[in-house]
C-alpha cells in the first residue's frame, strides 16, 4: 500500500468546547494538535456562536497557526414544500470571514441568531438575513447536517437544489463550497455522488471536512457520554445522536489517504484559507462619549418624572452620537465643585489644610487627563449619582479606587483618601498604563435599576452583561457520566463524596485519585468504575453551559453588535457579550463592576424602621468614634456585622480590644493567611505588652511615621510604596511597579528592582547591608499586603453595620433577618442573638405579622414569608386580605383567601409553625380546619366570580359555616416538632420545657449558664440537658471519625464534637428529636465555647431516678381507655399512678397495680387527652 506524503489541508469545520456539551476539544490542545501536525491554518466552528472566537485567534496566532474567524450558523431556510421526513433541527452551514466586512457580518449574524427569535426558541437566522450579511463571507453547505444534504436524505432532490440555489445567490460561485464529508456514515455515502453532480452542474467547488469533535479516536466514548449527558438520555439509548470515532482531529495525511480520489477538494481547503486572511483582533480600550450631564429621572409618579422619562426616551439613540463636551474640563468642573462640598461637609483631615487637598486634585486630574480617563471616572460618577439620587444605596468603595480624591470629590466613593493615608497611585498608576477599575457596590434590590439607567443613559444596543461559562467540575462530571451510564446512584453518591469539595479552588479528579486511597482501590478493583473515571477525567474541564456574569457591564461607543458578537440571557433578555470577561476586555470594551452587596441593603432597611420611628440616620455622616460601637466590637458581639461575625474575627476583635476605625482596616487586612500570623504581634504592641522595646518595632527610624498606625507591622501595600519612596527615592508610580515586581517574584525583575532599591538606599545614607535586608523585609511583605483602601473602604460598612447594631439593635437585627428571610439557619442565629441581647422576638400571627419582619414597640414581630413553604405571594395575599380588618376565626380567615394563591401545604405550615393561634389557639384543631378552609375558600372565591351577592354586597357562599372533623390533639413534643419544621427553630417553647422542675433535680445548666461560667474560668467541665437537632460525621486527617452535633436548649443553639470512641459508643443516641443529657468538656476561642461531649444519657433515663409518683385528675371514666393506651408499663418503670375522677360532690382516688414508666413526654401525651384535666409528676 502506498502511504502518501502529507499535503496541504487545512480544517474548516471544526467544533471546540464552546459548542457547549457537543465539542470536547479545549481551545489550547486544538490549536496544539493543529500545529503537532504542521497545518498552516485552521478554522473555529462552533454551533451558532463566536464564543471562543477571540480566544483562538490570540492563542493560534501566537503558535504561528493562520486563525480563520467562523461559525457554524443554523439557518430557518423558506422551503416551497413542507418536508414531512425533515427534522425539526434546523440545518446549518459553515461561514468563514474573508476580511473585516465578512468579520463584522459573523458578529452581526451571531447575535441574530439569538435576538431574532423569541426567548426559549433555537438560535437561528432567516435565510433572508443570511443573505443580507453575505459579504465577506465564504459559506460551505455544512456536511451532513446542511440544508443540501438533508434535503438529500429526505429524498428531496427539488428542494435541496432550490437551497443550493438559494445561497448560490446570496454568495456567488467563488463564494460558496459543497462540503463533502467522510465518516464512514450510510446516509454520507448515499448522498455524496448527488453532492457532486449538484457541484458540477452548478460550477461550484467541492471542499473536503472532517468535522472534529474530540482529539483522538480513543475519545470516542468520552464524547458520546458527552452527547448523552446534553441530551439527557443513556448512553444505551438507540434513539440518540451519535456520531463516529472518525470525527475525531485528522492528521493533514489522514486527510490525504481518505480524499485520494478527490485532491481538487482537499486543494480547496488551502485556497479558502488563503483568501480568510481576516481574524479577530484586539482592540486598545473603548470608552463611550460622556455627553450631556445626566438624564437624571425623577421618581416614577411625577409629573416631571413623566416628563423626564419621555425626554430620556427619546434621547436614547442621540446621546452616543452628541458631539461630547470637552471631558477633561468638565472632569475638572465636577471634581473642584465636588471638593469644596466634600470639605465644606467634613473638613480637612488634623493637620492638613485646603490647599493640601487641591494639589492633591490637581496632580490626579493631570494624571487623569494625560491618561485619557476623564470620561471613565465621569461615566462612573454619573451613575452613582443617579443611584443616590433615587435612594438606591451605593457602598462607599471597593478596591483601590478609594484612594482616589477625585473619585471621592465626584461621589464614586465615600472614603477621603488624605484621612486615610490611601495612595492615588494603588489605583492609576502614571508609570503603568492600564484602565482603572471601579468596582462599585449597589444594593441587591437596586442593583437592576442602576443597569436600566444606563441602558437609557448610552442606548440598550450600546450596553450589555458579560457571559460566564459553567464547566464540568469533578463531582458534577461524575454525576453526569455516572447517569449515563446507568451506574447505580448510591455508588456514585459514595464516589463522588470522596472527591474533596472547594468552590475556591476546585480539586481535579486526578488530584482526588492521587490524594484518596478508596479511590485508587475501587479503580483498581471495579472496572465499571475505571471506566467512568477514564470518561470523566476526559470530559472535566469542558464548558457545561452559558450564564451571565454577576457583575460586569459594558458601555460601547456604539451598538455592541458592531464590535463583539451577542448572546441573549434566557432569563432576563438582556444583552450579554458573547466573550468572557476576559475577552471582552481584550476586545476594547471597557468593564464596570455593577455588583450587589446585601449588607447594603440591610442598612437601607434597618434605616427605614428607623424613619417610622421618627429617627434618621445619615450614614456616610456618622461620626467614627462611637463610643458604645467599640464596646460591642471590643466583647465580640458581632453577629449581623459584616466581615467580622466569624468565631475569629470577633476572637481578634476581643484580643486587640479595638478602639478606632484604624483597627477595624487592619483587622480586615490581617485576617487571612499568612498575615494572620501578625495579630497576636499587633495585639502586644498595641495593648503595651511590648512597651519599652519599641524602636525594634521599626526597621529603620525614617519608617516610623509610615508604620507606627499599624504598630511596625507592615500590613498594608501602600506602605510597601511608601518606604521604598522614602528609603530609595522611588516616586510612587515607580514604588507600585517595585510592588508588583514583588508579588509576581520574577527573578530578573526581582535584581533589577533591589539593584535599583539599594542604589537609592544608599544614596540616602541607609548601609548597603541594611538597604538588601530591609528589601528583603518587602519582599516578603509583599506577598501578604493588603490593598488598605479596599481594607479602609469595607471597614466603613463594618463600622456602619456595628454602630447600628450598638445603638439601635431591634432595627437592626429586624432588618438582617429580612435580608436573610430563606436561610433559617442563619434566621435561628440571628434570634438567638436578639435573645440575648434583650430583644423580644415575637411569633408570626396572621392578625399582626407582615411579609418581611417588623418592629413594634421595641418587639420584632416574626415575618410570615420565613416560615417554611409557604411562599412569598401567598402571605402578601394574607396581608393584603387582612388590610385593616384582623381576622376573627378560621371561618373569616378561609373566607378572605386567595385560593389561586394560598394552597394546603401553606395552610400547614402557617398553623404549624403557629400562626393561626391569634385565632385558633388549639393548632390540631386548626390543622383539621385545613381541607375544609380550602373548600370554603374555594367556594367564596367561585361565588364571588359569579357574582352571586346578598343585599348586603356580601358573598352568599361566606355564610357557609366551616365544619371541622374530628381530630386527635397534638402532645407538647409533636407541637414543637411541627413548629421545629416549620420555622426552623423553636419558636413559641422548647421541648425541654415539658421537664420543668426535673431539671433542677438534675443539676444541669443551660447552654448560657454553662458557657458564662466556662468564659469566667470557673470551670471546664459541667452537664448540660439538650435536644439533639442534627449530626454529622467526617474523617479527620489521620482517618478517624468526628462527630459535630447540633444541639438546643431554651438559650439557643449550639455545636459539640465528640471523638471517634465516644462516637462509636453513643451514635446510637445522638439522633435528631433525642433528649440528652450531655457530660460537656469546654475550651473558648475569645467568646466563643467550644464544646466537647465526653458522655451522655436519655434525659428520660436521668429524670426517671427522682420520679416516684404520677396522679392523673380526670373529668370522668371517658378518657381512661385513652389514657391506658398512652401508658408504658415496663419490668423496670418505678413509677406508681393514681387516677383521680371527678365525681361530682367528691373525687374519686384509684391506684393502680404495678410500676410505670411515666416520662416528661408521655405525661405531655396523657395532658393532651380530651378529659385529663391535669398530670401532676412527684
Amino acid at each position: 500500500m502506498q502511504i502518501l506524503k502529507p499535503v496541504g489541508y487545512v480544517h474548516l469545520h471544526v467544533h471546540s468546547s464552546y459548542s457547549l456539551l457537543e465539542g470536547a476539544l479545549k481551545i489550547g490542545d486544538l490549536v496544539k494538535a493543529a500545529c503537532a501536525d504542521r497545518q498552516p491554518a485552521l478554522a473555529l466552528t462552533d454551533t451558532n456562536n463566536l464564543f471562543g472566537a477571540l480566544e483562538f485567534s490570540e492563542k493560534a496566532a501566537g503558535s504561528g497557526l493562520q486563525p480563520i474567524a467562523g461559525m457554524q450558523l443554523s439557518v430557518a431556510f423558506e422551503a416551497p414544500e413542507a418536508g414531512a421526513k425533515l427534522s425539526a433541527v434546523h440545518p446549518h452551514i459553515v461561514l468563514l470571514a474573508k476580511d473585516e466586512t465578512g468579520y463584522g457580518h459573523l458578529l452581526r449574524l451571531a447575535s441574530r441568531a439569538y435576538f431574532d427569535n423569541e426567548i426559549g426558541e433555537s438560535p437561528r437566522v432567516t435565510a433572508q438575513a443570511l443573505a443580507e450579511c453575505a459579504g465577506g463571507l465564504v459559506a460551505l453547505t455544512g456536511g451532513m447536517g446542511g440544508p443540501v444534504d438533508t434535503a438529500l436524505r429526505a429524498g428531496r432532490t427539488e428542494l435541496a437544489l432550490a437551497r443550493l440555489e438559494a445561497l448560490k445567490t446570496a454568495f456567488g460561485e467563488d463564494g460558496l463550497y459543497v462540503e463533502v464529508q467522510r465518516h464512514g456514515l450510510p446516509d454520507e455515502r448515499m448522498v455524496e455522488g448527488e453532492l457532486i453532480r449538484l457541484a458540477d452542474r452548478h460550477g461550484l467547488s467541492l471542499v473536503a471536512t472532517n468535522e472534529p469533535y474530540f482529539a483522538k479516536p480513543e475519545d470516542y466514548e468520552a464524547h458520546d457520554a458527552l452527547l448523552a449527558v446534553a441530551e439527557g438520555r443513556l448512553v444505551s439509548d438507540d434513539k440518540r445522536r451519535r456520531l463516529t470515532p472518525r470525527h475525531a482531529f485528522k492528521t493533514r495525511a489522514e486527510m490525504a489517504e481518505l480524499f485520494r480520489d478527490l485532491p481538487d477538494a482537499l486543494q480547496a481547503t488551502v485556497e479558502i484559507a488563503m483568501r480568510c486572511a481576516c481574524r479577530a483582533r484586539t482592540r486598545k480600550p473603548i470608552l463611550p462619549s460622556f455627553g450631556a450631564p445626566s438624564l437624571t429621572t425623577p421618581a416614577q409618579g411625577t409629573p416631571e418624572g413623566a416628563a423626564q422619562q419621555a425626554l430620556a426616551a427619546a434621547a436614547t439613540t442621540a446621546v452616543a452620537k452628541e458631539i461630547a463636551p470637552d471631558e477633561a474640563a468638565e472632569l475638572r468642573r465636577q471634581a473642584e465643585e465636588g471638593l469644596t462640598e466634600r470639605l465644606r461637609q467634613h473638613g480637612p483631615a488634623e493637620g492638613l489644610t485646603e490647599k493640601d487637598y487641591r494639589d492633591r486634585l490637581e496632580y490626579e486630574i493631570r494624571v487623569i487627563t494625560n491618561m485619557k480617563f476623564p470620561g471613565y471616572f465621569l461615566i462612573v460618577s454619573d451613575f452613582i449619582k443617579w443611584a443616590k439620587e433615587h435612594d438606591i444605596p451605593v457602598g462607599p468603595g471597593r478596591g483601590s479606587g478609594a484612594g482616589s480624591l477625585v473619585a471621592w470629590s465626584l461621589l464614586i466613593t465615600d472614603l477621603d483618601p488624605i484621612r486615610f493615608g490611601l495612595l492615588f497611585e494603588r489605583f492609576l498608576n502614571p508609570e503603568r498604563v492600564s484602565m482603572p477599575d471601579f468596582d462599585i457596590d449597589f444594593c441587591v434590590e437596586g442593583r437592576e435599576r442602576v443597569i436600566r439607567y444606563v441602558q437609557e443613559r448610552y442606548g440598550e444596543e450600546q450596553v450589555g452583561q458579560i457571559i460566564t461559562f459553567g464547566t464540568l467540575l469533578a463531582r458534577g462530571v461524575l454525576r453526569d457520566v455516572g447517569r449515563v451510564l446507568e451506574m447505580p446512584y448510591g455508588q456514585v453518591d459514595k464516589l463522588t463524596k470522596l472527591v474533596p469539595q472547594n468552590p475556591a479552588n476546585p480539586v481535579t479528579l486526578a488530584q482526588a485519585i492521587e490524594g484518596e486511597p478508596k479511590l485508587q482501590s475501587a479503580i483498581e478493583e471495579e472496572p465499571v468504575v475505571a471506566r467512568l473515571m477514564s470518561i470523566a477525567k476526559k470530559l472535566e474541564g469542558l464548558h457545561r453551559h452559558a450564564s451571565t456574569h454577576a457583575a460586569g457591564v459594558v458601555i460601547g461607543d456604539r451598538p455592541l453588535e458592531e464590535l463583539v458578537p451577542l448572546y441573549r440571557d434566557p432569563k432576563t433578555g438582556m444583552r450579554v457579550t458573547q466573550f468572557n470577561m476576559k475577552w471582552v476586555e481584550q476586545a476594547g470594551l471597557v468593564k464596570f463592576d455593577f455588583l450587589g452587596l446585601k449588607t447594603l441593603t440591610v442598612l437601607r432597611a434597618a434605616t427605614d424602621l428607623l424613619k417610622l420611628r421618627g429617627i434618621e440616620v445619615d450614614l456616610p455622616s456618622l461620626p467614627i468614634d462611637d463610643e458604645r460601637t467599640y464596646e460591642r466590637l471590643r466583647k465580640g458581639e458581632t453577629v449581623g456585622v459584616f466581615q467580622v461575625e466569624s468565631a475569629g474575627m470577633r476572637k481578634a476583635l476581643v484580643e486587640m480590644c479595638a478602639d478606632r476605625f484604624e483597627d477595624i482596616i487592619a483587622l480586615v487586612a490581617l485576617y487571612r493567611p499568612g498575615p494572620m500570623a501578625n495579630i497576636p504581634v499587633y495585639c502586644e504592641r498595641k495593648l503595651g505588652r511590648d512597651a519599652g522595646n519599641e524602636k525594634n518595632w521599626y526597621p529603620h527610624e525614617k519608617l516610623e511615621p509610615i508604620l507606627a498606625e499599624t504598630f511596625g507591622i507592615i500590613v498594608y501595600q501602600e506602605q510597601v510604596m511608601e518606604v521604598a519612596k522614602v528609603l530609595a527615592g522611588y516616586s510612587l508610580g515607580d514604588a507600585d511597579l517595585l510592588r508588583r515586581a514583588m508579588g509576581k517574584k520574577i527573578k530578573a525583575e526581582m535584581d533589577a528592582q533591589r539593584d535599583r532599591f539599594v542604589k537609592g538606599a544608599v544614596e540616602r545614607g541607609l548601609d548597603k547591608a541594611k538597604a538588601n535586608e530591609i528589601f528583603d523585609l518587602l519582599a516578603k511583605f509583599a506577598d501578604y499586603g493588603f490593598n488598605k483602601s479596599h481594607a479602609a473602604a469595607y471597614a466603613l460598612i463594618t463600622y456602619q453595620t456595628a454602630y447600628l447594631k450598638a445603638n439601635y439593635p431591634v432595627e437592626f437585627m429586624a432588618a438582617s433577618m429580612s435580608l436573610d428571610i430563606d436561610n433559617t439557619d442563619k434566621l435561628a442565629e440571628l434570634r438567638q442573638d436578639a435573645q440575648r441581647l434583650g430583644t423580644k422576638v415575637e411569633p408570626p400571627n396572621v392578625n399582626r405579622s407582615g411579609v418581611t419582619f417588623e418592629v413594634h414597640d421595641g418587639a420584632i414581630r416574626y415575618a410570615l414569608a420565613a416560615i417554611k413553604g409557604v411562599g412569598r405571594a401567598a402571605v402578601e395575599a394574607i396581608v393584603q386580605a387582612r388590610g385593616d380588618r384582623p381576622f376573627r376565626d378560621l371561618g373569616d380567615f378561609a373566607r378572605r383567601l386567595n385560593p389561586k394563591l394560598v394552597n394546603k401545604r401553606t395552610l400547614e405550615n402557617l398553623v404549624a409553625a403557629g400562626a393561626l393561634d391569634a385565632i385558633e389557639p388549639d393548632r390540631a384543631k386548626a390543622f383539621a380546619a385545613v381541607e375544609p378552609m380550602m373548600r370554603l375558600a374555594q367556594g367564596a372565591a367561585e361565588a364571588e366570580t359569579v357574582g352571586m351577592m346578598d343585599m348586603f354586597g356580601g358573598v352568599a357562599a361566606a355564610e357557609v359555616s366551616l365544619r371541622i372533623p374530628p381530630y386527635e390533639p397534638w402532645p407538647m413534643a409533636d407541637r414543637l416538632k411541627r413548629e421545629y419544621d416549620a420555622v426552623g427553630f423553636f419558636l413559641s417553647g422548647h421541648p425541654l420545657d415539658e421537664y420543668g422542675d426535673l431539671l433542677q433535680k438534675l443539676r444541669v445548666q443551660t447552654w448560657a449558664e454553662f458557657c458564662r461560667s466556662v468564659r469566667a474560668g470557673s470551670s471546664t467541665v459541667g452537664r448540660v440537658a439538650a435536644s439533639v437537632l442534627d449530626r454529622a460525621e467526617r474523617r479527620t486527617k489521620t482517618g478517624n471519625k468526628l462527630g459535630i452535633v447540633t444541639l438546643s436548649d431554651q438559650t439557643g443553639h449550639f455545636e459539640a464534637i465528640i471523638f471517634s470512641e465516644g462516637l462509636s459508643h453513643y451514635r446510637d443516641l445522638l439522633e435528631p428529636g433525642a433528649a440528652l443529657v450531655l457530660q460537656l468538656q469546654a475550651s473558648t476561642e475569645g467568646e466563643d465555647v467550644r464544646a466537647r461531649i465526653q458522655t451522655c444519657e436519655p434525659l428520660d433515663q436521668a429524670a426517671s431516678r427522682h420520679q416516684k409518683g404520677m396522679r392523673i385528675y380526670l373529668r370522668d371514666e371517658r378518657p381512661i381507655s385513652s389514657v391506658q393506651q398512652r401508658l408504658q408499663v415496663r419490668g423496670e418503670g418505678e413509677v406508681s399512678l393514681i387516677l383521680i375522677l371527678d365525681g361530682g360532690e367528691r373525687e374519686v382516688e384509684v391506684k393502680l397495680g404495678g410500676k410505670y414508666q411515666a416520662t416528661p413526654q408521655i405525661a405531655g401525651a396523657l395532658r393532651a387527652v380530651p378529659g385529663v384535666v391535669q398530670v401532676e409528676v412527684s
